[in-house]
């Protein structure tokens, strides 16, 4: 890939990761000043690590589940993006959201 096109890519996803890390410290920041009971912190501190850990898992789950779509694709030899290839890639993708919907399910 050219520099031309990854570094404008980069620098984008950077200055949003940034701007959402801000506006995160900030709404903590107002909810510890406007008097939120240690409890009610604590219980979207919780929430939120439970957000990461599942977004984690399903990133995990559907990148592995693209990850054997792709595998399938080189070992059967395909050269060229047909309607079968994407069928393929879909697929998986979808499997993989399914099987993170399983997992979510039976962790709580």
């Amino acid at each position: 890939m050219e520099a031309g096109i990854l570094v404008p890519i980069s620098l984008f996803v950077c200055i949003t990761y940034a701007i959402k890390v801000c506006v995160d410290a900030v709404v903590r920041r107002r909810m510890l000043e406007a008097g939120g009971t240690a409890e009610l912190v604590n219980s979207v501190l919780r929430d939120e690590e439970l957000r990461r850990r599942h977004s984690s898992l399903r990133w995990g789950i559907v990148l592995l589940s693209l990850a054997l779509g792709f595998g399938l694709i080189q070992a059967s030899g395909w050269q060229e993006i047909t309607p079968g290839l994407i069928a393929v890639l879909a697929g998986a993708t979808g499997l993989g959201n399914l099987v993170f919907f399983a997992v979510s399910r039976k962790l709580g």
